[in-house]
């Protein structure tokens, strides 16, 4: 699939309306009973939890100031929230100037994150982190 300069920014747009009305939701709901939001589609019907359980916790911790609680739920949220709130004003930037920065800044991200040496660590430091969110009993 060949990803666009239009396509990709819609994709982060709408992810981060999306993930700031999940936020809006979850802080307002302020978790359930036993502090969990029950948001992850694998952990519901394998009991087992992904890589990125503990995500929408890590974030709330965040935004509440708790940043060694939000790197105890999942380091992930970290970047979670530097995505969120980077991408939606590099968009508005890159449309107001008529510019590609954030395009030209995705395509070259991608093709490093292609190459092996950097590749192979990333993977084996998600795997770490799933085998974390496993023992933590997230």
């Amino acid at each position: 699939m060949t990803l666009n300069r239009n396509k990709l920014y819609w994709i982060l747009f709408t992810a981060c309306t999306v993930g700031y009305v999940w936020i809006y939701f979850i802080s307002e709901k302020q978790f359930t009973e036993n502090n969990q939001i029950n948001g992850c589609l694998i952990k519901h019907l394998t009991n087992i939890p992904c890589p990125s359980c503990g995500s929408s916790r890590s974030v709330i911790s965040l935004l509440n100031g708790d940043f060694i609680v939000a790197l105890n739920f999942n380091p992930i949220g970290y970047i979670i929230v530097l995505t969120m709130l980077v991408a939606p004003v590099w968009i508005i930037m890159d449309t107001i100037t008529k510019t590609n920065s954030l395009f030209n800044f995705y395509l070259k991200t991608e093709n490093y994150l292609k190459k092996l040496k950097v590749a192979i660590p990333l993977i084996l430091i998600i795997i770490m982190n799933w085998i974390w969110n496993i023992t933590k009993g997230l």
